[in-house]
C-alpha cells in the first residue's frame, strides 16, 4: 500500500484532493515513454498517437531502461509521479521489433499490459496524408469490426478493444455537438485461422487501425451525404504478450461509487401532468366467490305459471289426497 501523506500546506492539500477518488473521475491521462532502444518508426507512431491525445497526455523524450514484463516497478513509479493511468511504452529489439506496450494502472498499481507489434511496411504517419487536420481536443467516433472482438471469453483482442476505447475516449460528457464529430477511428481484425498454433504470433489475426475524416456534403435531401477521407495514422499491429488483471484488483477497479441520487422505484411512474401513478400486482381472482350486493329486483318472482311448468317437467301423475270427514257432534 502507498503511504498516506498528510498535507502541510494548502497547495499540497489541493493537489491531494485532486488525486483522491471521485464519483466521476477525471479524464485519463496517458504517459508516453521510450526505451533504451527505440526505432524511428516506433517514435513516429508514438508521436502521432500523442498528437491525437495531446490535451490529456504527457511525453518523455529521454531513454528509460525499462522492461515492462520483467519488472514493472518503473512504470508504476512514473504513473504515481505524473498522475497518469495509461502508459504507452515504445521499444525495439531484434526479437520484438517496433513494439508499443499499452499498460493501465489502478491506484498507481499495474492493472494489465498488452504488447502490439507495428508493421513498418504499411505504417503511414499523419503528415503523409494531405488535407484538413482534426482540431486538437475533438472526440472521435469508434468502430470495431471483426468477430475477434465479440469473444465471450477475455483474450488479447477484447483487451485491445478495452484499451483503445480508454485511450480515445477522453472526457466523459452527457451531450455531444454533432459539429464536433469530425473523425472516426476504425479498428478491424482479420478472421482467425483455426489451424494456427496458439503461440504463433505471425499466425494471429492482424489488427488494422485507420483514422478517417468525416465530410458532409449536399445530397438534395434532409440528411447530408457523408464521405470518409483517410486522415492518418495508418497502423497494422500483431498482438504479442499480455498480462491479465488480477480478479480482486479488477473487481475493485470496476466498482462504482454510491451517490446521493434517488434510485428509480419499481412500478411507479409520473404522467405528463405530474401525477404519480402506481401499479399493483395481485393474484388471480375467483369471481365465483365474489360477494355482490343483494337487490330486491334480482330475486325470482313466484309466478303460478312458472310453478305449473316446473310440475310438468317432473313428469309424474298428481295424486289427490282424500279429504277427512268432519265429525258430527249430534
Amino acid at each position: 500500500m502507498l503511504r498516506q501523506i498528510k498535507p502541510r500546506t494548502a497547495r499540497s492539500k489541493r493537489a491531494l484532493e485532486k488525486r483522491a477518488p471521485k464519483a466521476v473521475e477525471n479524464p485519463k491521462t496517458a504517459l508516453f515513454l521510450r526505451g533504451t532502444t527505440c526505432s524511428q518508426i516506433t517514435q513516429d507512431s508514438l508521436a502521432d498517437l500523442y498528437a491525437m491525445r495531446q490535451t490529456h497526455a504527457k511525453r518523455f523524450h529521454k531513454k528509460n531502461p525499462v522492461h515492462p514484463f520483467e519488472d514493472a516497478s518503473s512504470l508504476t513509479f512514473f504513473s504515481e509521479k505524473n498522475d497518469t493511468s495509461l502508459i504507452l511504452f515504445g521499444s525495439s529489439s531484434k526479437k520484438r521489433p517496433h513494439t508499443i506496450t499499452f499498460a493501465r494502472t489502478f491506484d498507481y498499481k499495474l492493472l494489465d499490459m498488452l504488447e502490439l507489434y507495428l508493421d513498418p511496411n504499411t505504417f503511414r504517419t499523419i503528415s503523409q496524408f494531405k488535407g484538413k487536420k482534426v482540431p486538437v481536443g475533438t472526440r472521435p467516433l469508434m468502430v470495431f469490426a471483426g468477430t475477434a472482438f465479440e469473444s465471450p471469453v477475455a483474450n488479447e483482442f477484447t483487451m485491445a478493444k478495452s484499451m483503445l476505447i480508454d485511450f480515445f475516449r477522453g472526457e466523459v460528457v452527457d451531450k455531444v455537438d454533432v459539429e464536433g464529430l469530425q473523425h472516426v477511428v476504425v479498428v478491424s481484425a482479420d478472421e482467425a485461422v483455426s489451424t494456427a498454433a496458439a503461440d504463433d504470433i505471425s499466425a494471429k489475426p492482424t489488427l488494422h487501425v485507420r483514422v478517417y475524416l468525416i465530410k458532409t456534403k449536399r445530397s438534395g435531401q434532409k440528411l447530408p451525404r457523408v464521405e470518409l477521407e483517410e486522415h492518418g495514422p495508418r497502423m497494422d499491429f500483431r498482438l504479442g504478450r499480455m498480462q491479465e488483471p488480477e480478479e480482486a484488483m479488477l473487481k475493485e477497479a470496476m466498482r462504482k461509487a454510491k451517490t446521493n441520487e434517488e434510485r428509480t422505484k419499481k412500478n411507479i411512474s409520473t404522467d405528463i401532468m405530474g401525477d404519480k401513478l402506481g401499479r399493483i400486482h395481485i393474484g388471480k381472482l375467483d369471481l365465483s366467490e365474489l360477494q355482490t350486493r343483494k337487490m330486491k329486483g334480482l330475486k325470482r318472482e313466484r309466478d303460478p305459471h312458472l310453478l305449473e311448468d316446473d310440475d310438468d317437467d317432473e313428469g309424474g301423475d298428481i295424486v289427490e289426497q282424500p279429504k277427512r270427514k268432519r265429525k258430527n257432534n249430534d
